[in-house]
């Protein structure tokens, strides 16, 4: 019918927590603005571990990438978002929409969810590995919290 917006159908994005060793990914979709870990991708002195996104991207088959952009607690530009916009710019090669989700103590809200978890005795010990997939989790659902506000 003219003049009715069309209603978007449920979307999966696959969320990122870059880290200079480390690259937490979580996978989140719109319908239930949630999401889930999917673990950690290699980043070292070659680069991200390209074929392992490449791998998940296949799998999930996301619409759309979001990555964490790091910033100072005042909101000034952080010294790592140089190299974020080098892995944005690795990420275009596979032609989805980017977008980008303050990422402003996700590791730290990471860590302490964690943390709580084990306390009530639901984990065991806690890896830099997990806390790294939980961050990338926050932004997801940052960016999904954002998206129906």
């Amino acid at each position: 019918m003219p003049g009715t917006p069309e209603a978007t159908g449920p979307e999966t994005i696959l969320a990122f927590d870059y880290g200079q060793r480390r690259i937490g990914v979580a996978v989140g979709q719109t319908i239930t603005a949630s999401a889930s870990p999917l673990g950690v991708v290699g980043n070292d002195y070659a680069g991200p571990d390209s074929a392992s996104i490449a791998a998940l991207i296949d799998e999930w088959r996301p619409s759309r990438l979001i990555v964490g952009m790091p910033a100072h607690a005042d909101g000034s530009a952080s010294d790592l978002q140089n190299y974020v916009n080098q892995f944005i710019a690795m990420l275009a090669t596979f032609k989805l929409p980017i977008e980008t989700v303050d990422e402003r103590y996700t590791s730290l809200e990471a860590e302490a969810a964690l943390k709580d978890a084990r306390t009530r005795g639901a984990r065991g010990r806690i890896s830099k590995e997990a806390i790294d997939s939980a961050a990338a989790v926050i932004i997801a659902e940052r960016y999904l919290a954002d998206r129906r506000n």
